[in-house]
């Protein structure tokens, strides 16, 4: 995947977490930073625990998506 498709899926990731944690958003340039943070942590914890979501588009953004809410949830403890 290049440059532009990890942006995308950063940016859908990001939104989405943000929805799930109940969130306002960060931006679009928050989002795509949450996204990608969220997809590098996303997939270090599903290769702890030995879970391939494979290289296919839905695989990569529910990697970040779930990294990126795990992200969201380790920065509100933090924050509080």
């Amino acid at each position: 995947m290049g440059l532009i498709g990890a942006i995308i899926i950063g940016a859908l990731a990001g939104w989405l977490a943000g929805k799930f944690m109940k969130g306002a958003g960060f931006g679009l340039l928050g989002n795509i930073i949450v996204g990608i943070i969220g997809g590098i942590v996303g997939s270090f914890a599903f290769d702890l625990l030995g879970i391939s979501m494979g290289g296919e588009l839905i695989g990569s953004l529910v990697t970040a998506t779930v990294g990126a809410v795990i992200l969201l949830f380790i920065i509100g403890l933090v924050k509080k």
